[in-house]
């Protein structure tokens, strides 16, 4: 029974076997390669049964998403990063919204110049534009004569009310006279040359200010000895200026010529100063030259309307810088207001000039990239 299964011919064996004499005997025949080809496995179960492509394949493709999703997050964390730099910030002109305490420290402070004070708007409201224009020409500057003065004084603060000394309105009255007449060289002052004697007792060759004093005296804008005024040996720089010798010093450089004879009648009856008689001789002759100036004179512009000179007050900062914002007589002259218009001016035709001259040459770069 046993035997009859494994060799009989409807046995297992019996098949196979059977078979494969089939097959060798018909090699090279038509009926062996048919039976061969129907034999082999069939290519596409063998790819499919390979489990080695389909998981790589799931790799490479989960790999392929993982490295896009990497791209995309860095370019995003690029993006926010960019955008974040360009977001303006306390103290950029673009930034708009409300700045929290510790953002104020970025903010961007102007530097503030020589010409620049803090103090401005503590000098009478009249005569504020006129310290305004004299500023904004640099022909303000505050120099303390020692050491001890320097440490009371900012370097931002003008101190329009105090009292200036005869040294610092030299300074000014001298600066200011060389900038208004700056293209005129015949009303220009020169300065004392060391080589000359000292016109004054008190302000030697060494004196910072000698050169300045020493112009003046020579001009014979400050009275000297050299004008023969023998009275004014010492010029006492560091003592303040009265209001006589103000107008004594400036009248002058107004009228360009040779100052009235005055009295004291002559003077109540034009300005009606009850203390006309109180008023030095010579300032006297300046007082009353100051009158023919009409709404231009020094003395309606820095004391405004007054029955009382006062001559031997000090005069503030305020007061002396408002007698050199305009020079000239009551028909011609020139304003420190007119003098800045014209700087600013000749800087927008400089500005002007410049941006045409470079014109042809971004023309002439921009026609390459052009064509």
């Amino acid at each position: 029974m046993t035997a009859q299964w494994l060799f009989g011919p409807r046995s297992l064996l019996g098949l196979v076997l059977l078979t494969s004499l089939l097959v060798t005997a018909c090699e090279g025949s038509r009926l062996g390669d048919s039976v061969g080809q129907t034999l082999e496995p069939d290519p596409q179960l063998a790819e499919n049964s390979d489990g080695s492509g389909n998981s790589s394949g799931t790799e490479n493709g989960t790999a392929t998403v993982a490295d896009t999703s990497e791209d995309s997050t860095d370019t995003a964390a690029g993006s926010m990063a960019q955008t974040d730099d360009e977001v303006p910030q306390p103290g950029d002109p673009n930034f708009i919204g409300p700045v929290l305490e510790g953002e104020t420290a970025s903010v961007a402070k102007t530097p503030s110049g020589s010409s620049t004070y803090s103090d401005l708007n503590q000098a009478p409201d009249e005569l504020q534009p006129y310290l305004q224009d004299l500023a904004a020409l640099n022909l303000l500057k505050v120099k303390p004569p020692s050491g001890d003065a320097a440490s009371e004084t900012a370097s931002d603060e003008f101190k329009p009310n105090q009292a200036i000394t005869r040294r610092e309105y030299a300074r000014w009255l001298f600066a200011a006279n060389n900038r208004f007449y700056q293209d005129q060289t015949s009303k220009k002052i020169r300065q004392g040359i060391i080589s000359s004697p000292p016109a004054f007792q008190d302000v030697p060759t060494s004196d910072p200010d000698f050169g300045i004093i020493q112009g003046l005296a020579e001009a014979g804008i400050i009275p000297s000895s050299l004008s023969g005024s023998s009275t004014s040996v010492s010029f006492r720089p560091d003592a303040p200026l009265t209001r006589e010798a103000l107008l004594l010093w400036k009248v002058p450089l107004d009228t360009r010529q040779t100052l009235p004879q005055a009295t004291v009648q002559a003077v109540q009856e034009t300005w009606g100063f009850q203390d006309a008689a109180k008023i030095e001789p010579r300032a006297l002759q300046a007082v009353l030259a100051d009158y023919s100036n009409g709404d231009f004179a020094n003395i309606r512009r820095a004391f405004g309307y007054t029955t009382l000179f006062q001559p031997s007050k000090a005069a503030t900062r305020a007061e002396s810088a408002a007698t050199l914002w305009r020079f000239g007589n009551s028909t011609e002259g020139v304003t420190a207001e007119e003098l800045l218009k014209g700087t600013q001016a000749k800087s927008v035709d400089k500005n002007q000039t410049s941006d045409s001259a470079n014109q042809p040459a971004d023309e002439a770069e921009a026609t390459p990239n052009q064509q």
